[in-house]
């Protein structure tokens, strides 16, 4: 394996209530930590397995156990990494890409010409979310709580980017649609309720998260104007897709695989990659403070590779 992507928001999905439609999680073993995307390179595939070689680059996830130097995983969770990005970019897409994606295709609809609002813009959803949205023909206004993620917003194509800290981002959101309000909005976080104030007619709000509440906790929203305003608030779980809805899944890849690999869409890591399994837990240290932006990842040292320490099928 060459490179582990952390995951954000949620440090143990134990930490939330199992929904009926979840698979039973394997408990992780001592010593193991509840990591599942990852990005390297195939040393052997089990009988029957057809679609992949020793030598192709690939990237996916296994439900816990990627914190490590070789996994063993299944085909319908792995593909080959699209055009020439790197390990490190392509250790992060397995889950982000396609939430985002079916967040804005499959659930909100978005249409061109209509405005989004991504809120974390500069987290990995939310960045993944951006790029889609323009992509999809949006105008996309953008949230997060510090200047350098407002600059990292704007360099991924968001139109407006406002810092819900420092600004009264409601007012703002306002006066950048000349009061219309938004079509979309994409929350992360848990900041339906305020975005209802500025939803457009026939909006769709998408739950993809609640990162501002502890484990197990949710928001509670203004029923009236979800009445008044004629809007649709939905939820994405897109973990469940491969049981409830299992022929959503390819659609979604074969639009986001050619993107990547045309460049049209580019994953964002932060800017220090992490080396070595040692760094595991400053790299966690440095997601918990919600310092980063983008993906952050740990890249497996030389030592740790080896000449044929590549990632099992």
């Amino acid at each position: 394996m060459r490179a582990l992507h952390l995951p954000g928001f949620i440090p143990s999905l134990d930490a939330l209530p199992a929904p009926s439609t979840r698979p039973p999680l394997p408990a992780p073993k001592k010593g193991q930590a509840n990591i599942s995307e990852f990005a390297g390179i195939v040393r052997q595939v089990g009988p029957g397995v057809t679609g992949f070689a020793a030598g192709d680059r690939v990237f996916g996830a296994v439900q816990v156990g990627a914190y490590a130097t070789h996994v063993l995983a299944d085909t319908h969770s792995l593909f080959k990494i699209p055009g020439s990005l790197s390990f490190e970019e392509a250790s992060g897409i397995f889950i982000t890409y396609p939430t985002s994606y079916a967040a804005l295709v499959l659930r909100a609809n978005v249409q061109p010409g209509e405005t989004v609002l991504v809120h974390a813009g500069a987290g990995g959803v939310g960045l993944a979310a951006i790029q889609i949205a323009k992509l999809l023909g949006a105008t996309v206004i953008g949230t997060a709580s510090s200047p350098e993620k407002l600059a990292i917003m704007r360099a991924q194509g968001a139109d407006h980017v406002l810092d819900y800290k420092a600004d009264d981002w409601v007012a703002r959101v306002r006066e950048i649609t000349r009061k219309r309000g938004v079509d979309v909005v994409i929350d992360p976080v848990g900041l339906i309720d305020a975005s209802l104030k500025i939803a457009a007619w026939n909006a769709r709000l998408v739950v993809v998260g609640f990162a501002r509440f502890p484990p197990g906790g949710s928001e509670k929203i203004a029923t009236n104007r979800v009445l008044l305003k004629n809007v649709s608030v939905t939820g994405l779980f897109w973990g469940a897709y491969r049981m409830a809805e299992p022929e959503q899944v390819p659609k979604v890849w074969n639009s986001l695989l050619p993107w990547l690999g045309e460049g049209k869409l580019k994953p964002v890591v932060f800017e220090r990659v992490f080396q070595g399994l040692d760094e595991v837990k400053e790299a966690l240290t440095v997601l918990g403070s919600r310092g980063s932006y983008g993906k952050v990842v740990v890249s497996l040292a030389s030592e740790e590779r080896g000449d044929e320490v590549r990632a099992r099928l």
